[in-house]
C-alpha cells in the first residue's frame, strides 16, 4: 500500500464519521419525534396513559384514560389482576334539626 492509498483511506474514514457526527447532531436538535413532524398527523386517539405508579416488582397502579373516562388499573407480573371488592361507603347519620 503506497502512501496516497493511504491519505484516502484516512480521508474516507473522517468523512464518513464526519457524516455520523453530523446526523447525530441534527437528530438530537431536531428531537426524537424528528420523523413524525413529517409523516400525515393522525386523528387524536382514544386511549391515554394518564399516570403509572409503581407498588412493588411486581405489581403497578395504572391510571389510564379512554374518551374521557379514566379507569384505574392493577397490573401484576404482566396481567390484569382482579379487582378488589369496593367498600360501601358507611351511612351518614341524619341529621336533626
Amino acid at each position: 500500500m503506497d502512501f496516497a492509498e493511504f491519505v484516502r483511506a484516512v480521508f474516507a474514514l473522517a468523512l464518513t464519521l464526519g457524516l455520523v457526527g453530523l446526523a447525530a447532531v441534527a437528530l438530537r436538535r431536531l428531537g426524537p419525534d424528528a420523523l413524525s413532524r413529517f409523516m400525515p398527523q393522525k386523528k387524536e386517539r382514544r386511549l391515554m396513559v394518564v399516570e403509572a405508579l409503581a407498588l412493588d416488582p411486581a405489581r403497578r397502579l395504572v391510571l389510564v384514560s379512554l374518551d374521557g373516562e379514566e379507569k384505574l388499573l392493577l397490573l401484576g407480573e404482566g396481567q390484569l389482576l382482579p379487582n378488589p371488592p369496593r367498600r360501601k361507603a358507611a351511612a351518614k347519620p341524619a341529621e336533626t334539626a
